[in-house]
């Protein structure tokens, strides 16, 4: 009779699970009607702001990053490669600042392929006040070949293809043109099991204010490791920094390896757990790109880069699990693909105020990264004012959704923005492209968006393909 019952009972399972496969609505068009590829338009003027040199052989810089250093009257711009160079607030003067490919600092960066190399960088807020703890100190976030040291947290794979660290550099003088500082102190060490997926932005909230919970605090983007699918399932796994946002204090030393704080007002530092990271700060994360805050509201947002289906936009609160990967934005993963049925359905999920997928026309083909992004409060251009505004890497595209309207997601709200040139509105990779037919040069296929945000409404556009800074500004 039991061995009846044990029968039954897993034939029961058998059919309960055919039953749910064969009710599953398996796809990578989740959202069949296109965007709204002419409606409500935002179309801006833009200039030439700098050009980065070009890399060794003629090739483009791969631009990645852009920043301000408080109490510095220039931005700051980094390239793939490694260097980071500074550029005067009118665009005509550009110095190289630091080459980190340098061999007295020893740590040659891995930047083969599209997705390694110099991540981000970051200043401290208090980069120049001379006499605090903070002065002439930022910090980098790059993918290196020298994989020799113990890392700190490794993701279980018998092997690695590279390390990812975080480092911290102390500039003698925080106004010198070119860093004049010694070798960076490495806080932070990541063994990478696969190429892709690795780490995202680096920040300061620059809202926080000096005596807050949040000032000095670095917010550390950190992708799943790479491959597709999170295949070691890391992204849920609180003993694990991949698939995360981390925050830490840079300058404190309470981690397990005494080079960094770990914050007791973050989400887990309590738990007291040896299978739980207090580092952690929001998980369910795929590839994080780059996160904001909104002056207006504090919130923090991603730009979070989905599989083989959708790309998303979410809101991040301390604790937050954004799905990844059980969910891929508003639909539950399966293999490459999502399941329509039951949309948003997970219990303690946050879920997208704007996704879309990657069968849209306007779209490259089998190439979508979603990326951004800022809430511009601003009134430097109008027609951005309290726009939430993010982009398409390969394709060039720049969205835009309204950021004090409510959002379900889904890319309903989602309109384009358009570049005015020539007296035609185009995108950037039309930008690009006719700028290089007219220089003689070969179309690109992709554009590798990027964009860099001023503190003074400033919006840059970056891009891999010819290391122009483009900046936008209100039509005339």
């Amino acid at each position: 009779m039991q061995t009846a019952r044990i029968i039954l009972t897993g034939l029961a399972c058998c059919l309960l699970a055919t039953y749910a496969a064969a009710q599953a609505q398996l796809t990578n068009d989740p959202f069949p009607a296109p965007l709204e590829a002419a409606k409500d338009i935002v179309a801006v003027d833009f200039v030439e702001f700098a050009k980065i040199p070009d890399a060794e052989g003629g090739q483009a810089p791969r631009l990645m990053h852009m920043a301000e250093a408080p109490g510095v009257q220039k931005y700051f711009f980094s390239t793939m490669r490694g260097a980071l160079y500074g550029v005067s607030r009118d665009g005509k003067i550009v110095q190289p600042y630091l080459d980190i490919n340098d061999p007295k600092w020893g740590v040659p960066v891995q930047f083969t392929g599209n997705e390694r190399g110099l991540q981000s960088f970051a200043f401290h807020p208090q980069f120049s006040e001379r006499g605090r703890p903070g002065y002439g100190k930022f910090y980098t976030w790059l993918d290196t070949s020298k994989i020799s040291p113990t890392p700190d947290f490794t993701s279980g794979a018998a092997s690695s293809t590279h390390d990812q660290v975080l480092l911290e550099w102390s500039a003698k003088d925080a106004q010198s043109a070119a860093y004049d500082g010694g070798a960076p102190r490495e806080i932070i060490r990541t063994a990478h099991p696969f190429p892709n997926h690795n780490g995202g932005q680096i920040a300061f909230n620059p809202l926080a204010q000096p005596g807050g919970a949040d000032f000095g605090l670095l917010y550390v983007g950190s992708a799943d490791g790479g491959n597709g699918g999170d295949p070691m399932n890391m992204a849920q796994n609180l003993n694990s920094p991949f698939g995360k946002i981390l925050r830490i204090d840079p300058l404190g030393a309470n981690s397990k390896n005494k080079r960094y704080g770990i914050p007791a007002s973050n989400p887990y530092a309590a738990d007291g757990k040896d299978d739980t990271l207090g580092e952690i700060y929001a998980r369910g994360v795929r590839n994080p790109q780059r996160f904001t805050w909104d002056a207006k509201t504090g919130r923090m947002y991603v730009a979070d880069i989905g599989q083989s289906a959708v790309e998303e936009i979410s809101e991040v609160a301390a604790g937050a699990n954004l799905g990844w990967n059980i969910w891929e934005a508003s639909y539950r993963y399966t293999n490459r693909q999502v399941d329509v049925t039951g949309p948003r359905a997970g219990a303690g999920m946050t879920w997208p105020i704007a996704e879309y997928d990657h069968k849209d026309p306007i779209l490259l083909g089998s190439n979508m990264a979603v990326t951004g992004v800022a809430v511009y409060r601003d009134r430097a251009i109008p027609q951005f004012t309290d726009l939430l505004i993010f982009g398409d890497n390969p394709s060039g595209e720049i969205f835009y959704i309204k950021a004090d309207a409510p959002s379900q997601g889904g890319p309903g709200a989602i309109r384009r923005v358009l570049l005015n040139d020539g007296g035609k509105q185009k995108t950037l990779l039309q930008v690009i492209n006719d700028k290089g037919k007219a220089e003689g040069k070969p179309a690109k296929p992709r554009a590798d968006l990027r964009f860099g945000f001023g503190a003074h409404g400033e919006i840059f556009v970056m891009n891999k393909q010819d290391g122009i800074i483009r900046r936008l500004v209100a039509s005339r």
